[in-house]
């Protein structure tokens, strides 16, 4: 059999990577039962519909011809930094920086590593992103987290 789309099917293949060690990872965990899931159902069930839509697209990469062959362009090494650079700053600073001032400079670092950068977009993304999980994590479910930089929560 003959891959017809470069794309889906290196996407696919990482799709059912990715699905595939999600689910063999909860395996550890306690599934619990439909009524009182445990800590395993979620991330298993996430994972087998991962790794089922990855083989669905896989098949159709084999199966459904494409003009040009879905050829893969070159890595875009600036954004993939970017936004993995980020996520690591995010990382190391929510806990000394609190998350009113790590998520907006989270997306307005993100959203330099595409082609189009506008201010007013950004601030309304970090001022919608910022409230919104305020509201879920820290009111919704009581995460214990960090609000405001350390020097001033004393």
């Amino acid at each position: 059999m003959q891959i017809k789309s470069q794309k889906d099917f290196w996407s696919g293949l990482m799709f059912v990577g990715v699905g595939l060690a999600f689910a063999v990872g909860s395996l550890t965990y306690s599934f619990g039962s439909s009524a009182r899931p445990g800590p395993a159902y979620f991330p298993f069930g996430l994972g087998v519909l991962m790794a089922l839509l990855g083989a669905l697209v896989l098949f159709t990469s084999m199966t459904v011809e494409t003009d040009d062959g879905g050829r893969i362009g070159p890595w875009a090494w600036r954004p993939l930094l970017i936004v993995v650079g980020s996520l690591v700053m995010f990382g190391f600073g929510l806990p000394r920086l609190g998350l009113l001032v790590m998520l907006p400079l989270l997306v307005f670092v993100v959203s330099l590593a595409g082609d189009e950068f506008h201010w007013k977009e950004a601030l309304f993304n970090a001022a919608v992103l910022t409230f919104m999980s305020w509201g879920i994590f820290v009111k919704g479910l009581s995460l214990t987290l960090p609000l405001w930089p350390t020097f001033l929560a004393g």
